[in-house]
């Protein structure tokens, strides 16, 4: 399909010069022209995203975007070849949590609790979504937690002081007697595998509130000991503790769902003339199509030279001038970025725009995600949030992609699709240490909403491209 164009851009491989003189003769001008397309937008649920969090959202949110809850299921490592001092006493244990940042309303109440996973536990070298059965996993008979624990994130009840001086909210909840006899009971730890039999992992969740997320940056088990032993003819009294923690050694999985996905879906989609929306963690995606058979046709009809008879083969062999995409630009324009005090945000303006919007092919997402590879004209543009000013000086925001590379590199293909599938997807960035170069992008875990004029409410594609 549309393979003309292919052969045209490909021609070129052998030498440039000489293939643009060997079709057109010297007074044939290099030609520049520039289309309008019309592109077609529209929002659909995103299922699920593979869990490789940073840091895991806890909590429940519910806006007009939806309802976020977020459950947290975590393996532990082994400290491999460390075992007690022999006449350790456990004096008491504690879970604890560290969080960066919350979205929401961090004075309202959430009650956190927590399980054993009991059911199962998680393979290091597998992917995990995140739209996991926490019931695979946990069965949520008993808590390990002394009690409830009523959290305020504004209150930073158990803030520690960081390494670099600054204050780390902490959530610190006493386990209760029969997983302190449980876990207690394990004295030696020769290896991961083995203690991933005798504790799984952990389910920690939250039971009551639906106005705050925390983002959960560190988990970890204390088990508080004291042992003795004999100095200078005296038995002495030593306190320890032995911590435990999720780190990059074992997995953490975040498990998102939307109670009331199907309903605020249909909202969206009844909203798609003039709106779309991006709502992440795994909540929407808008799609866009591109439709190249339309591109293609109007290249055809602007850059044909003439038809020769070719005898041979018992047909007219059509001769069209080189073409190259010099410019094409798409931009994103969004419509709720909040400007003002954090002390003044209202409900809807807890989630807020994605920083990094990931334009993507549709074919290409589960593998580019799961390779973790990076955006290339080939497959990908990233676009960055972008703040400008309308005509009177009023504050706009925006993504823009320059996608005349894609574009050529696109209608390079032999079997070129008459419309080209893309997706819009919220990301995070790592800048490698040089700041100069992207060193990973991934789905984005934390929570945004991200509102833009859909396709038929403004937004289009100007192409320029020109033919020799």
């Amino acid at each position: 399909m549309m393979a003309w164009l292919s052969v045209m851009l490909t021609a070129c491989k052998d030498d440039v010069t000489n293939a643009g003189s060997s079709v057109l003769s010297q007074d044939d001008p290099i030609v520049v022209l520039s289309d309008t397309f019309e592109i077609r937008s529209y929002v659909d649920s995103c299922a699920w995203i593979l869990s490789q969090a940073d840091s895991a959202l806890l909590g429940e949110l519910e806006t007009d975007y939806g309802t976020l809850h977020a459950a947290i299921l975590t393996q532990l490592a082994c400290p491999e070849g460390y075992s007690y001092p022999e006449n350790a006493v456990i004096d008491s244990i504690f879970l604890m949590m560290a969080y960066s940042t919350w979205v929401g309303d961090g004075t309202s109440p959430i009650a956190v609790n927590a399980y054993r996973m009991d059911r199962g536990t998680f393979d290091y070298a597998r992917a995990y979504h995140s739209d996991i059965r926490i019931e695979d996993y946990c069965s949520r008979e008993k808590s390990i937690l002394s009690n409830h624990r009523i959290v305020v994130a504004t209150e930073k009840r158990d803030s520690a002081t960081g390494s670099t001086g600054a204050i780390v909210p902490m959530v610190r909840m006493r386990l209760n007697d029969e997983f302190q006899e449980y876990f207690g009971a394990i004295r030696q730890f020769p290896d991961q595998e083995t203690f991933n039999r005798q504790l799984p992992g952990l389910l920690i969740e939250t039971s009551f509130g639906s106005s705050t997320l925390l983002n959960v940056t560190d988990i970890a088990i204390g088990v508080y000991y004291s042992f003795s032993y004999n100095k200078g003819g005296k038995d002495t009294i030593v306190h320890d503790v032995k911590s435990f923690y999720a780190n990059s050694e074992v997995r953490t999985i975040n498990s998102i769902s939307y109670p009331d996905r199907a309903a605020w879906i249909e909202a969206m989609v009844a909203d798609s003339n003039s709106y779309n929306y991006i709502i992440a963690p795994a909540g929407a995606y808008t799609h866009m199509e591109f439709p190249m058979d339309k591109m293609v046709e109007h290249m055809e009809k602007t850059l044909f030279i003439d038809s020769i008879w070719d005898a041979d083969s018992a047909r007219y062999i059509y001769r069209y001038k080189r073409p190259y995409v010099n410019k094409a630009q798409l931009r994103v324009d969004v419509e709720n970025k909040y400007t003002g005090a954090d002390v003044d945000k209202q409900r809807n303006d807890w989630l807020q725009p994605a920083d990094y919007m990931l334009l993507i092919k549709e074919s290409s997402m589960e593998r580019f995600f799961a390779k973790k590879e990076l955006p290339a004209d080939s497959c990908a543009l990233l676009g960055v949030l972008t703040q400008g000013k309308d005509s009177v000086g009023n504050p706009l925001y925006y993504y823009s992609y320059d996608m005349s590379d894609f574009l050529t590199d696109q209608l390079r293909h032999e079997e070129l699709d008459a419309v080209l599938h893309m997706v819009l997807v919220p990301v995070t960035v790592t800048i490698a240490a040089s700041g100069n170069t992207i060193a990973a992008v991934k789905q984005q875990q934390t929570a945004s909403a991200t509102k833009i004029r859909s396709a038929r409410n403004g937004m289009n594609l100007k192409i320029v491209y020109s033919g020799f």
